[in-house]
Order: structure tokens, then sequence, then C-alpha cells
């Protein structure tokens, strides 16, 4: 009986752990919840694209910045799994009015961008347009800053990685989402797309900026102390706030010094 038993349960965690498998893009990439995409917030946008077959065609929104003067820098800007590029214009908006050229890549079956996102394919999708736009005159590829936020931070040192960046901002990034599987009883290896933030830091030369809440729940806090530890120069900051209401409404001046002074550009 007992053996019977065992091989029952053993049976049912089998067929749950498939189950994860074949349902993790649905729950790590909830294009669905990410509502409808609309027309551009800013009247000086340009719609980049990618076409990546017959079928599939990646884009990105460059805004360049205002003036005529020396080459702008860079920011590029990562948004979080259930988000699109259209709900960044306040974000935009602040670079922007400190003189930068902003890129928000949508990422694959999000908004207007067609396909199946993936970690693979986000992060190839990103370089390409940060390469496209570091290219232009206008733009001084030598002083990038990359941005993301949740999984968009997760995106973003990935994108580090490939690419030199003269700041990194991560807010309320996960070391891995590999290691959150066992959240839900998984085994790590099972993980398609890993996003193995804590392997990246490590090597990296660029000034990490971290910012989380000390109430998140999707994403703990912790998540960010572990990152501290593993980056070469890091600062973190926190708040008094959780996953979707960061950061609270009486620290966001706080929150955007934090960063200014980060960036020092």
């Amino acid at each position: 009986m007992i053996l019977r038993l065992a091989a029952g349960l053993l049976l049912a965690y089998a067929v749950w752990c498939a189950l994860l498998f074949l349902m993790q893009d649905r729950m790590l990439f909830p294009a669905a919840l990410a509502g409808t995409p609309g027309e551009p917030f800013h009247p000086r946008t340009e719609v980049l694209e990618r076409r990546i077959d017959e079928a599939t065609t990646v884009r990105a929104w460059l805004i360049p910045a205002a003036g005529d003067g020396d080459p702008a820098p860079l920011l590029v800007f990562f948004h979080g799994n259930a988000e699109l590029i259209d709900h960044q214009a306040e974000l935009a908006r602040w670079y922007l009015a400190r003189g930068f050229t902003v890129l928000l890549p949508e990422y694959r079956g999000y908004g207007h961008s067609e396909g199946r996102p993936s970690q693979a394919g986000i992060v190839d999708d990103a370089v390409h347009f940060l390469d496209l736009a570091s290219a232009r005159a206008e733009v001084d590829g030598a002083r990038v800053v990359l941005h993301g936020r949740s999984i968009g931070g997760a995106v973003a040192a990935q994108v580090a990685a490939r690419r030199p960046a003269t700041a990194v901002v991560l807010v309320s990034t996960p070391v891995s989402v590999a290691g959150m599987a066992w959240r839900v009883g998984a085994p790590p290896f099972l993980v398609r797309n890993p996003f193995r933030t804590d392997t990246v830091l490590p090597q990296l030369d660029a000034p990490v900026l971290l910012l989380h809440g000390s109430r998140d729940r999707e994403i703990p806090v912790r998540h960010s102390r572990r990152l501290h530890e593993l980056a070469r120069q890091s600062r973190l900051v926190e708040y008094d706030a959780g996953h979707n209401d960061f950061p609270p409404p009486d620290r966001w001046a706080d929150y955007w010094r934090e960063i200014e002074e980060h960036i020092g550009l």
C-alpha cells in the first residue's frame, strides 16, 4: 500500500510538472493582461521594425532628444510582463527632459509586436534595436543607460551582458526566473526562460542601481539584496511598498532623485 501511495504521488507530481512546463510561457509572459496597444504618446516617436520572418515583425518606439546639439545619451527601458511600451509616457518624458533619446523595445507577442515571447527572442530584439539607435548620428552610443522593471530588469541585465552600458537601473528584479520555479513546486531545470541575473551582475562593469519594495510579495526584496551582494558595484534602495505600488506616492520624487544621481550624465 505504501509503495502504491508513493507511486501515485510521484505520478501526480510528474503530471503537475508537465502541466507547468507546458503553461510556463503563459505564466511568465501574460501578454493578454497587458491591454490593447494604441498610438505613440509622443509626437516625435519613430517606429522601428525588425522582420523576423514572413509572419513576425517586432517593433520599438524611438523618441529622439530635442535640440540639434551634441549627440544625446540613450535610455533603453524594458517594461514588466503585464505592461506595454504604451504605458511608459511618464518615464519617457522624465528622461527626455534630461536630454536623453528614449528607446522602448516591445516584446514579441506584446502590443504591436508579433510572435511568441521568449528570453532569447526578447533579448535579441533589444540588442538589435539598441544597435540601430546607437549607430544614429544624433545618439552617443558610448552613453547608454539600461533601465528595467520586474521581468524587464531581467531583460536589461541580459542586454547588459551583450552590450556595454554606462549605468544599469534594476527595479523589483528577480535573482533568476528559474530559481522562482520552486514557488510552484517545479524544479528550475524545467524553466525554458531562466533569466539568470545572478550570473550576469558578477561579470558586469557598469554601476547598478537596485530599487525594491520591502513588502513585495511577487518578487520579494531578498532578490535585490542578493543581487546587491553579487554585483561588482551596486547600490540598493528599499522603500516601504509592494510590487505594483512601487514606488510609493510619498517617495516618488526621491525615487527619481536616486536614478538621476546614479546615471550621472
